[in-house]
C-alpha cells in the first residue's frame, strides 16, 4: 500500500501538467508516444529474455497496449473537451471497472455495478448541467474509455503476475509491458498524429521528459507492482485517492477560478455512488 500511495502523489501533478501545458498545444498522440518511448528506454536495460516464455511476453505486451497505449489515447483526448477537475472526477468509475473485470474473470458478475455507474453518471452530468453539449459528451466518453483500459490492464497484470510469474523479479520483464504500449502508441500516432504540433518550448519538453521517465516509467512499474501486493478491494479504493489529490493540486496551484460549488455537488453525488456500491456489494455477497 505505501508504494501505491507514493505513486498517487506523483500522479496527482500529472493531470494539471497535461491540462495546463500540453493539451491543445502539443499533439496528443505525440505526447503519448514520446512519454511511452521514454518509459520503454528506462526499462530496456533490465529486460531479461531468458526469464520469460514468448507466450508470457506477448501477454505482457497486450496488457501494456491496453493499460497504457489505449488508455493514454483516450486520456489525452479528453483534455480537449473537459477541464482538469472534470477529468479527475470522471475517473471515479475506475474502481467499479476494476471490480467488474475481476468478477468477469472469476465468472461472477455483481449487478450493482450498473446501478452505481448510472448514479455516478448523474453526478458527472451535475457538474455541467447547464452546458451539456457534444464536446462534453465526447470528453465524458473519452475518460470512460481511459478508465476501462486502465482498469482492465490493472486486473490482467495482477492476475498474470500472481498466477504465472510471481517467482520472477518484475523489473526483469516489465519492459515487455512498455514495448506493447509503445507499439499501440506508434500505431495511434501514425494514424491520427499531427507532426505540425510538436513541443515548441523547453517547458513542454521538460514536462514530457518528466512524465515519461518518472510518472510513466517508474510510476506504472511501481503501481502495477503495488497492485500485486494488495487485494482487489484495496486496489479499487486506491484508484479513487488520486481524485481528491489531483483536484487539490489543480485548484491550489493552477485553477483558482474553478466552479468549486458545482464540482463539489457533482463530486458528492459520485462519492455517494461509491457508498451505494459498497453497500450493495456487501448485500450481494451475503445473498
Amino acid at each position: 500500500m505505501p508504494l501505491l500511495l507514493l505513486v498517487t502523489v506523483v500522479w496527482a501533478f500529472s493531470f494539471s501538467l497535461i491540462g495546463v501545458y500540453l493539451s491543445g498545444q502539443v499533439d496528443a498522440w505525440f505526447s503519448v508516444w514520446i512519454r511511452i518511448a521514454l518509459a520503454t528506454l528506462v526499462f530496456l536495460p533490465f529486460l531479461r529474455f531468458k526469464n520469460l516464455s514468448f507466450q508470457l511476453a506477448v501477454k505482457l505486451m497486450l496488457i501494456g497496449a491496453i493499460q497504457l497505449g489505449m488508455m493514454y489515447g483516450f486520456y489525452y483526448q479528453s483534455f480537449l473537451y473537459l477541464s482538469v477537475p472534470a477529468v479527475l472526477l470522471f475517473t471515479v468509475l475506475t474502481p467499479m471497472y476494476v471490480t467488474l473485470f475481476n468478477d468477469l474473470m472469476d465468472k461472477h458478475l455483481n449487478w450493482q455495478f450498473f446501478i452505481t455507474a448510472s448514479l455516478a453518471t448523474v453526478g458527472a452530468i451535475a457538474i455541467r448541467y447547464q452546458h451539456i453539449d457534444g464536446n462534453f459528451i465526447r470528453g465524458l466518453l473519452m475518460v470512460q474509455g481511459a478508465n476501462i483500459s486502465f482498469a482492465l490492464g490493472q486486473v490482467a497484470y495482477k492476475r498474470l503476475v500472481e498466477k504465472q510469474v510471481a517467482h520472477i523479479p518484475q523489473k526483469s520483464f516489465f519492459g515487455w509491458f512498455f514495448i506493447g504500449a509503445l507499439i499501440a502508441a506508434s500505431i495511434g500516432y501514425l494514424l491520427w498524429g499531427h507532426s505540425d504540433k510538436l513541443p515548441q518550448t523547453s517547458v513542454q519538453w521538460g514536462i514530457l521528459i518528466y512524465l515519461g521517465v518518472i510518472a510513466s516509467g517508474w510510476g506504472y512499474f511501481a503501481f502495477n507492482k503495488g497492485a500485486t501486493q494488495v487485494n482487489v478491494g484495496a486496489l479499487a479504493i486506491i484508484n479513487n485517492l488520486l481524485i481528491p489529490a489531483g483536484i487539490l493540486v489543480n485548484l491550489v496551484i493552477w485553477n483558482h477560478n474553478a466552479d468549486v460549488l458545482r464540482l463539489s455537488i457533482g463530486g458528492i453525488i459520485i462519492l455517494f455512488a461509491l457508498v451505494i456500491n459498497q453497500k450493495l456489494s456487501k448485500l450481494f455477497t451475503k445473498a
